[in-house]
Order: structure tokens, then sequence, then C-alpha cells
């Protein structure tokens, strides 16, 4: 048979109810009596604390954004390839996200824009480590990696830049910078074909310019030395001249022996024709030449005797043409051979110049960096008001404890360890206060 027990006094019962409710009325009704301290202390503490967030120097932060291009074919495996972080299935990965809809660009280029190459550049363009007041370059870079955050959103792909300084300009250029040093390092790094083959074309464009030049150098020398202009067009005037000249000499001739049977050997219209008779026989010579063989010489085809110009003459003979047709023909076909190389070579170069700038990623700017015209830090009321906060809950925790701790027994482990404690470290604090002194 079970036994009922005997329901508990009611005044227990009403001292169990009140416990609670009653510890925490104490506590409160203890700092209550505490308020002019409370009230001192919170007083004091945002005072203090509005001094400490005005001493504290101005932050000044510069925002800009850009977007990443759009790859496309072989760049974009290239880049995302960079982008691997050193892992083949992370290069995939990001080219995988590129098909799937995703930015694998914009990955790469935070990582670029965090890389130690652009760090090193910024910081030697800027003279951080002076700003900064370091003296090594990783701490430098430390410090500018905290002073600047960079996010990317998940859906639009676009990347944040922003960059906080105590100097708004410098905050500024420093954005700015980024956006530069990314855009050189871009263009450095891009390895795509367009690009190998406009450097292919351009080392082939300056060897076939200089080769041109020599030709045209080669070809004007024999020209100069050679009185050779256009071997067909003279050939046709130096024949043409000297089938006049034959003609007229021959006119003279025949009036010549008329001559000499009217007047005689001796009469002065007879000496006349044949001074231009003689004339027009070394007119003709000169212009017919020597049928002598050419002597090849270092800079072209020559003659030593023949040489129009230890003559003086305009132009060659017309019995040396045939032979220097020859050589004038191998230099100017390799001057025409050089001129149609270089031209089609120059119009290649453009083609490919103008494919490696579409291949080239370009960094498109959003958001230029401004300078920015109000600071970012520090909250100064907020500051003050926490450090309120601090000191108000600090005060009120040593007045419970303090209160708490005078209501422990005098016979408690605890506060007998304690007052055991106390007179030690005091006599040690002043023996070595007093030693301080002494040495002083």
């Amino acid at each position: 048979m079970t036994s009922v027990s005997a329901p508990a006094p009611l005044h227990e019962t009403d001292a169990r109810v009140v416990e609670h409710p009653t510890h925490w009325a104490t506590r409160a009704r203890l700092l209550w009596q505490h308020r002019r301290i409370l009230a001192r202390v919170s007083v004091i503490s945002l005072i203090a604390g509005l001094c400490i967030a005005f001493i504290i120097p101005k932050q000044y932060t510069a925002v800009t954004s850009i977007m990443p291009p759009e790859q496309q074919g072989s760049s974009a495996m290239l880049l995302a390839a960079l982008a691997g972080r050193g892992s083949s299935l992370g290069a995939l990965g990001s080219l995988a996200g590129g098909f799937l809809g995703e930015h694998p660009t914009t990955a790469l280029f935070i990582d670029l824009l965090q890389s130690g190459t652009v760090s090193g550049h910024l910081i030697e363009r800027f003279d951080l480590k002076h700003v900064y007041h370091k003296r090594y370059n990783i701490d430098t870079a430390k410090h500018l990696a905290r002073v600047t955050k960079i996010t990317d959103d998940k859906k639009s792909g676009v990347i944040t830049i922003k960059v906080q300084d105590h100097d708004p300009v410098r905050a500024r250029d420093l954005a700015q910078g980024y956006l530069d040093e990314l855009n050189a390092l871009v263009t450095r790094t891009s390895t795509s074909a367009a690009r190998q083959e406009r450097i292919f074309i351009e080392h082939r464009l300056h060897s076939v310019q200089a080769d041109l030049e020599r030709a045209q150098l080669q070809l004007s020398e024999f020209s100069s030395k050679n009185s050779t202009i256009d071997i067909r067009e003279q050939t046709r005037a130096m024949v043409d001249a000297g089938a006049r000249v034959q003609g007229e000499l021959l006119v003279e001739q025949s009036g010549l022996q008329s001559l000499r049977q009217i007047y005689g050997d001796g009469n002065i219209r007879v000496r006349e024709t044949e001074a231009r008779i003689a004339a027009l026989q070394q007119d003709l010579n000169k212009m017919t030449g020597s049928s002598a063989p050419l002597v090849p010489e270092e800079a072209g085809v020559n003659n030593a005797n023949s040489s129009t110009e230890a003559k003086g003459e305009l132009y060659p003979p017309l019995r040396q043409l045939p032979r220097l047709a020859v050589p004038y023909a191998d230099l100017y076909r390799r001057v025409r051979v050089q001129e149609a190389v270089f031209e089609l070579l120059t119009q290649q170069y453009e083609i490919a110049s103008i494919d490696e700038a579409k291949d080239t990623p370009a960094i498109k700017v959003i958001d230029p960096p401004g300078v920015p015209e109000r600071k970012s830090f520090p909250p100064r009321l907020l500051l003050a008001l926490l450090f309120s906060f601090l000191a108000f809950g600090s005060t009120s925790a040593l007045i419970l404890m303090r209160e708490q701790w005078s209501n422990i027994d005098e016979r408690d482990p605890r506060k007998i360890l304690v007052s055991e404690v106390l007179p030690v470290l005091r006599r040690r604090l002043e023996s070595v206060s007093a030693l301080r002194r002494g040495e002083g």
C-alpha cells in the first residue's frame, strides 16, 4: 500500500518560487544603489571613447568595378588553365563552369589581382614601403592585402575592388593601379595562337625589311655606277638615237662626196662637212661602245676600262646593255620579290594584330575609381557608444563580483587561499619597485 507524503509547508513553497526573481532583483537593486558610479563611469567612458575615436586617423575607401570578358575558343581554355592553381582538374572545372554559363575568368582575374606580381608593382610604383612604414616587401604586401578587398558577384561575374587609405587621392590611384596592372599582366601572359602568329610575323617582317633595304641598296649602287635606270627603255632609246645618228652620218657622207667633186678637198665647206662627219662618228662610237667583257666587282658588275662613271657618261654603251641587263634584272628581281614579301607580311601582320586584339582579354571598367569624399572609418559615435557600453558592463560586473566575494564565508577555502597569496604578491611587488627605485 503506497504512502502519501505530506505536503510541503506553505512558506517553503513560496521561498522556492521567489528564489530566482529575488536573486535577479537583488543584483538589480545592488546596481541601482551604485547608479552614481555607473553613470559617472559611463559618461567618462563616452567622452574617452569620443576622444579615442577622433584620434584614430581617417580612412577613405576608393571603389571600382570591372566586368571580365567572355572567353571563346582556345583563349578561354588557356586562361582557365592559367587559373588552375597548379591543378589540371581545376582548369577543367573552370572550363566546364564556362560551358555551364558561369564566369571562369572571374576567379582568374581575382587570382591575378591578388598575385605577388601585381602587389610588387604597386609597392614599387607608389613607394608603399615608405607609406606603410614597412622594411620588407612581404610585410608591405600583407598590409596592402589587408586594406584591399576584392569581391565578385556570383551571378553577374562583376568584380569589385575596394582600396582603403589615409589619403583619398592615393586610395583612388591604388584602385586605378590595380586595373592598370591587371591589364598589363593579362596582356603579358596571353599565349593565344594569334599572339604567337603576330610575334612570328613581326620577327619575319623585320628580317624581310632588312633584306629589302639591302637589295634596294645593291640595285641603286649598280644603277649609279653603270647609269642603268631602266634597261628596256634605255635600250629602245639608245637604238633610236643610234639609228638617227647613223642616218645623219650617211647623209653627211653623201654630201661630202658631192662637195669634193665641186669644190675640191681644200674648200671650207668640205672641211666643215668632214668635221660634222667626225663628230657624228664619235657620237656613234660612244653610243655603240666596246664589246669587251665586263669584270665583276664587289658591288655589282662593272667594266673598269669602259666604266660610265670614270668617263662621266650619262648612259651605258649600246653594246654593253645586253651584258648589264642580266645583273640588273637579277637585282631588280630581288627588289621586287622582297617588296612583294614585305607587302604580304605587312598585311598578315595587321590581320594578326587585329586577331590578337580580339583574342586578348580586355578589362571592361564599369565604375572607374574616383576620389572618395567621405571617410569610411572610423565610425566615431558607434565606437564611443561601444566603449561606454563596455565600461558600463565591466563596472557592473566588478560591483557584482565584489558583492559576491564579500558574502563568501571567511572559512571558505577560496578566500583563505586568496588571503595567503595576496600578501606574498604584495611584498614581491614592493621589493621589485624598491629595487627599481634604487637602480634609478
